[in-house]
């Protein structure tokens, strides 16, 4: 039977039957009269073959078919609702819109907190459905189209537009107790020597992995993980270093058993990025979306250029260690695309 032939009105009552278990109660949330409810209940039963409701004692309870239409009626009016709120416009404190979005488990560290915060705060209805990034997994145009952003590093091969987020650089940590430190640092000689707990990423090394390549060391990997975020808690109580962004580093570094320490060679830095599909790029709730994302990246790169500011302004170098260890350059904006 086609949709054309069915009151699509009776999926509202439908809905109200199932959830109040009573006529009555149900012709009172929808405004309608009791005989007009029963007529709408007569009709659902005609239609299903079914009682739907049917009395036990003196209340009503739903029969196994009702058990199982109940979560798909609310789902079905779910979204018929979201369809016909769309419009043009996008006003984030009454949409139910809900995004997809695609980030390394680095990046669900660092950057979903705040993201979240700055989501409910502005949209509070807004539904977010957050996936791991699968490395490795084909970098084709379909995979970009199946999400609304994916979060990677500037420079991932995905098709689309792209957009600079956030930076940050890489650190080593260690065991606090680690023989090797010497006044908080590590030399590169200390780096060729140590057994490495480092992140596997399939065939990809990271910006540090290359840094150490054109140094002409090859780290004697002892361990491996998937991602950045299980290795603070791998280097406590060993010998082995890891080489890590700061800003995860720092999250970890008061409950994991972890010292952060400067790479004992130039800053290696790592630039977070935001990827979308062309046919999102002039969509409303999309740019809304790009927006947020991007001013959660602005704001955690503030503390950075706060910090080198007022050590300069002190004619000091220091950075407090909450959110930096390399001196006392900030990191440098970044480009918004348009």
């Amino acid at each position: 039977m086609g949709l054309g032939a069915i009151d699509l009105n009776l999926l509202v009552a439908l809905e109200a039957l199932l959830e109040e278990k009573n006529v009555t109660h149900a012709g009172v949330r929808l405004s309608t009269s009791q005989s007009a409810m029963s007529g709408s209940l007569a009709r659902l039963r005609r239609h299903f073959n079914d009682e739907l409701l049917v009395r036990v004692g003196r209340e009503y309870e739903l029969t196994p078919l009702a058990e199982r239409l109940l979560p798909v009626v609310q789902a079905s009016l779910y979204k018929a609702e979201e369809a016909m709120s769309l419009t043009r416009r996008f006003e984030p404190e009454r949409s139910r819109q809900r995004f997809s979005v695609v980030m390394s488990d680095y990046l669900m560290t660092v950057f979903l907190e705040p993201l979240l915060r700055a989501i409910a705060e502005q949209a509070p209805d807004v539904r977010i459905d957050f996936h791991p990034l699968v490395y490795g997994q084909p970098e084709t145009e379909t995979h970009l189209r199946c999400h609304d952003l994916m979060m990677v590093p500037l420079g991932y091969q995905l098709p689309g537009i792209s957009e600079a987020v956030m930076h940050d650089r890489f650190v080593c940590i260690v065991d606090p107790d680690n023989p090797r430190l010497k006044d908080g640092l590590l030399t590169l000689r200390d780096l060729a020597e140590m057994p490495h707990a480092a992140s596997a990423f399939g065939k990809s090394l990271t910006p540090a992995d290359r840094q150490l390549e054109t140094l002409g060391i090859t780290p004697r990997v002892q361990v491996s993980a998937p991602g950045f975020s299980v290795l603070p808690f791998l280097v406590g109580g060993t010998d082995l270093v890891a080489m890590v962004p700061e800003r995860l580093a720092r999250r970890y570094e008061g409950f994991a058993r972890c010292a952060v320490v400067p790479t004992p060679f130039p800053d290696v830095p790592l630039v977070e990025a935001m990827y979308w599909h062309n046919n999102r790029h002039s969509d409303p709730a999309h740019r809304w979306l790009r927006e947020t994302v991007r001013k959660v990246g602005a704001s955690l790169d503030e503390p950075a250029a706060s910090s080198a500011a007022a050590a300069a302004a002190n004619g000091s170098t220091a950075i407090p260690a909450t959110d930096a260890s390399h001196g006392d350059h900030a990191f440098p904006p970044l480009v918004t695309a348009s």
